[in-house]
């Protein structure tokens, strides 16, 4: 394999994918990187993370319940292993990936009370993300945003 540069382009959308600490979607990594004030355009960061994802860097999966692709750094990734359960904000669309005992628990309770096997590769919760509870209590005294 070739050798790849590493552009300031590269390193940004690198340094966005270790700084999350869990999956984030194209249009997530450009709007952090934007943010940030980088100069970098959507096809940009899309052909940096698919050159990352080809180069074993980092994982690309589409999640239960998402429309995009997700992408995360190999080295920061539970999601290679054989159960993965994350929780997805429906305000914001933050995807948070989560390694807890206590899903573990609700998946082998679904198996010996209900009968029924959840799919531990790609199982989405849906709900409201702290960050977004808070802001929801500020501004409007309710946290069901």
């Amino acid at each position: 394999m070739r050798e790849q540069y590493n552009t300031e382009q590269r390193r940004a959308v690198i340094d966005c994918l270790l700084g999350a600490g869990g999956h984030m979607t194209a249009s997530a990594v450009y709007a952090e990187l934007a943010e940030n004030g980088h100069r970098v355009s959507p096809a940009t960061v899309y052909r940096q993370l698919e050159k990352l994802v080809d180069e074993g860097l980092a994982v690309k999966s589409r999640p239960v319940g998402e429309k995009s692709a997700c992408f995360e750094i190999v080295d920061r990734s539970a999601c290679m292993r054989t159960r993965c359960y994350h929780a997805k904000c429906t305000v914001c669309g933050r995807l948070i990936h989560l390694d807890c005992e206590k899903v573990d628990e609700l998946c082998t309770h679904m198996l010996t009370d209900h009968g029924f096997r959840v799919d531990m590769s790609s199982t989405v919760l849906f709900g409201v993300c702290e960050s977004c509870a808070r802001r929801a209590n500020d501004g409007k005294g309710r946290a069901d945003a």
